[in-house]
């Protein structure tokens, strides 16, 4: 090979290695300029729908915390709707019990008011004695006979009324004494209302101790009529017949008999 033609293959190799490598770079730069604002593009597209995913998620849960609270209040509101429905039944069965309460008082007055125009009519036609044994409030056998007899004789009336009243004679404690005369007085409406089915509505009862003597405490036989109980009849429909003055009093003598036999024994100070 001649000198020129060396030149002229040294020449033509260097500038297709000018023309390679300058290309090489050209390509690599233009990559650069073209393919890195995409990336950039990419991953801002990407952080924002990151951001985006976030959000969701956010919006998400308030969406379901909302719903939660929209049951919770379904919820309430619904057992404040049956709170308020309780009330109301409740109310109007209060306003019901109030109106028959009205009524029944109403109907009680009135008869109250008949049985106060009525009372004057009511004449006592006949009273009973029951005596008692010492400190005892039981009836004895000859007692309930006597108040047998009483109400038997009252089979064919319907207008009467019982007064109940129950004494003790002057010994001993006077509270004592009245809670004796109490039990003693119940013993005989007890003995009314389950052996003869007397109303209680046509009875009163009282105990009065000690009070209103019949005798004489100082002496034996009048501490014995004193431990009694005095049953007296009101009729309407007997007295019209007869008068309060004239009222037979009937006094169960057996049991008097017992009281002598118990009180023997006993000092005043014991006996009531």
């Amino acid at each position: 090979m001649t000198g020129f033609d060396a030149r002229k293959t040294t020449v033509a190799f260097g500038a297709a290695a000018f023309i390679f490598f300058g290309t090489g770079c050209a390509t690599k730069k233009h990559v650069r300029q073209v393919v890195g604002p995409v990336e950039a593009r990419v991953s801002q597209s990407e952080r924002r729908n990151q951001e985006q995913q976030a959000a969701i998620g956010e919006l998400n849960n308030s969406v379901t915390r909302a719903d939660e609270r929209a049951q919770d209040a379904d919820s309430k509101a619904t057992a404040a709707g049956e709170s308020a429905r309780q009330a109301n039944d409740a109310a109007l069965s209060a306003r019901a019990r109030a109106d028959q309460g009205y009524s029944l008082a109403e109907s009680t007055r009135t008869r109250l008011g008949e049985l106060s125009e009525n009372i004057d009519n009511y004449k006592a036609v006949t009273s009973e004695n029951i005596l008692f044994k010492v400190n005892q409030s039981k009836l004895t056998d000859e007692a309930k006979q006597m108040l047998d007899g009483a109400i038997g004789q009252l089979q064919n009336t319907k207008h009467y009324i019982l007064e109940v009243q129950g004494f003790t004679d002057s010994t001993g404690d006077a509270n004592s004494n009245l809670e004796l005369s109490r039990r003693r007085a119940d013993a005989v409406v007890r003995y009314l209302t389950t052996k003869h089915s007397v109303p209680l509505r046509q009875i009163s009862m009282l105990g009065l101790g000690e009070d209103d003597p019949n005798a004489d405490n100082k002496s034996r036989e009048g501490r014995k009529q004193a431990r009694r109980v005095e049953m007296r009849v009101f009729s309407r429909d007997l007295g019209a017949n007869q008068n309060a003055s004239t009222m037979p009093e009937r006094t169960t003598g057996s049991a008097s008999r017992v009281d002598d036999s118990s009180s023997q024994s006993t000092t005043p100070q014991q006996q009531k």
